[in-house]
């Protein structure tokens, strides 16, 4: 079943062809904490033109086409969907509303930009290097964000959010962390990977917090987007402490 759910976890967190059934979709959604071997997963592979003896600016562009060719787009859309819902001035239901139209406001172009620019700027940063546990911590770091969110969060309806919600239990969080305890130490001798573990879960509890106050709980957008934010959050911050420590 730790197999299947993994299976699960990958089909939904990735684009890697895994052969994924309801049966693991099922598995995954009873055991959400499957996310943080995802990151693992995922950060090694994105990390990969890091390695390519190519210019910087190569590097960084090769960084994040690696994001969204195995990451997928599908939570870049809830970011943007979510950027949306934070520039609706109105209720939450307004906010969620905003969310929903299939049009593209301000806000998600803002988002993107951001988005984009942040992940070119810590791709041209590591170009050359051999960080590539960094870039695997802050992957973990984000898996942790939506982990946090999922415990910590009341879904606002019916939907992806209450699905992987309502399976959360007194031992989703302990197995999280300590499925994420490793990636701190993947940095050795420094502590950037454990910034990024943290930022990246910390995102996650603040996302949430937001959540809860300006959209009357998480969803499917929610869970997304505390993924893109913590995996760039964090990805920043081990880059910041790395260059400065």
């Amino acid at each position: 079943m730790v197999l299947s759910a993994l299976r699960g976890a990958v089909g939904f967190l990735t684009t890697l062809p895994v052969g994924q059934t309801a049966a693991d979709w099922e598995a995954f959604a009873d055991r959400p904490a499957a996310m943080i071997g995802v990151g693992y997963v995922l950060g090694a592979l994105v990390a990969l033109p890091l390695l390519l003896p190519l210019p910087d600016s190569i590097v960084g562009f090769a960084f994040v086409l690696g994001v969204g060719v195995f990451g997928g787009i599908n939570h870049a859309d809830g970011l943007l969907d979510v950027a949306d819902g934070v520039a609706t001035h109105g209720d939450p239901a307004e906010a969620r509303a905003a969310m929903k139209d299939s049009s593209i406001g301000v806000g998600a172009v803002l988002a993107l930009g951001v988005l984009l620019l942040g992940l070119f700027a810590v791709g041209q940063t590591l170009a050359g290097t051999d960080l590539v546990g960094l870039v695997i911590a802050a992957e973990v770091g984000a898996k942790l964000g939506m982990v946090e969110v999922l415990i910590r969060g009341t879904p606002s309806h019916e939907g992806l959010g209450s699905a992987l919600a309502g399976n959360v239990d007194r031992w989703t969080g302990p197995i999280a962390m300590a499925g994420a305890l490793p990636a701190v130490l993947l940095t050795v001798g420094h502590p950037a990977a454990a910034v990024a573990v943290l930022v990246g879960g910390t995102t996650g509890i603040l996302g949430e917090r937001w959540a809860g106050s300006r959209l009357g709980g998480i969803n499917g957008d929610v869970l997304g987007a505390t993924n893109e934010v913590g995996r760039l959050a964090a990805l920043l911050a081990g880059v910041i402490v790395w260059t400065l420590w």
